[in-house]
């Protein structure tokens, strides 16, 4: 039991490293923003980086536990047995597009429930966006983002809980949903043109941090698709302008209060 912790901060260390060599490099070179390497808030980032590389899986578990055991329990019907006869890559594009729509409503209801916007407010906190602010957030937020894109995955049949050998796809869609989330958040001034439309970008994902008018709140929620926002109108991108500030505006700030008090 003791060589766990040792193993999964290790794991934490590497990836931070590898981010890291990735991502300070090319916010030198490209900075949307110009600011320090040992920017205000970097240590309590740090920790939030270690902190939700491990509770979040923590406190999935007995919810992906009960979910697999009733999924694997249900009568079984025949897009179970379709979706299963798959080849991964196939399955792995649709575990993408089906966690999208979870991922898209979880991350709408953390804006629009009150409750659950307590928790994610501590995200949107930020007032310098960088890729290391992808791991600002408190662990119940994380975890219940993860929880949302998954749950319509192991619903559908796309998860094989049940199958003999344990199915690493689930797991292989979080690292790549939690390694395009550093991207999106990255301080680059990357405009990608056409690619906008298709693919979450830096700039897409900005303007759903911004602070710097009302109309522009509560956009952008995709992880990978803006489709989704198209579908349902809460698409957002200029094609010239980036925000010029982010973070909790003072009402934001004194309705979280309130909601905290209450």
């Amino acid at each position: 039991m003791a060589e766990l912790p040792l193993s999964e901060l290790l794991r934490l260390v590497v990836w931070l490293g590898l981010l890291g060599v990735i991502f300070i490099p090319l916010e030198r070179l490209f900075p949307l923003k110009r600011a320090p390497l040992l920017r205000p808030q970097i240590r309590a980032d740090l920790a939030y980086y270690f902190i939700n590389g491990l509770l979040p899986r923590l406190l999935l578990i007995v919810p992906l536990s009960a979910l697999a055991w009733a999924v694997r329990h249900l009568q079984p019907i025949p897009f179970y047995g379709w979706a299963a006869s798959l080849p991964w890559r196939e399955r792995l594009l649709l575990i993408i597009l089906v966690a999208e729509v979870g991922g898209y409503w979880g991350h709408r209801l953390s804006h629009e429930v009150p409750w659950l916007w307590r928790f994610h407010a501590v995200h949107h906190s930020a007032a310098h966006i960088d890729w290391l602010v992808n791991s600002r957030g408190h662990p119940v937020d994380i975890a219940f983002g993860r929880f949302s894109a998954l749950l319509p995955v192991y619903v559908v049949g796309l998860a094989q809980p049940s199958a003999a050998s344990p199915d690493f796809l689930p797991m292989f869609y979080t690292v790549i949903a939690t390694t395009w989330s550093f991207f999106v958040h990255a301080n680059v001034n990357w405009r990608l043109g056409w690619l906008e439309h298709l693919i979450a970008t830096p700039a897409f994902h900005h303007w759903h941090h911004t602070n710097d008018d009302r109309r522009h709140f509560n956009k952008n929620y995709a992880t990978f698709l803006p489709l989704m926002d198209r579908i349902f109108g809460t698409h957002f991108l200029p094609s010239k302008r980036w925000p010029l500030s982010y973070g909790l505006l003072e009402a934001q700030e004194g309705e979280l209060e309130k909601a905290s008090v209450g």
